[in-house]
């Protein structure tokens, strides 16, 4: 089942470029399809570039987990390297 999260990444200092460089890789492709529909991403970066919002659609939330704290194996080295820390969020439609 598709779920619609909310994932809010705040970088290190100077990190921007070289985690979207990561995360447009075949590695980082491959870590983040794991988890989700990377083609129906929807993304946004803060204008001090101090982080990046991305709207995903996940198909395995146990492994969304992983990668939104860190501990999955292949990602880590770059989370380690670029990112404070993020923070995931599930969404809900709201019926108007």
């Amino acid at each position: 089942m598709e779920k619609e999260m909310l994932v809010l990444a705040e970088l290190k200092e100077g990190k921007f470029e070289k985690f979207m460089g990561w995360m447009q890789s075949d590695e980082g492709m491959s870590v983040r399809k794991s988890a989700a529909y990377p083609e129906k991403t929807v993304g946004a970066v803060i204008p001090d570039k101090s982080g990046v919002m991305f709207k995903v659609f996940v198909h395995n939330e146990e492994k969304m987990k992983e990668i939104v704290s860190g501990t999955d194996p292949i990602g880590k080295p770059i989370y380690d390297e670029c990112v404070i820390k993020m923070t995931a969020w599930d969404l809900t439609k709201v019926e108007m």
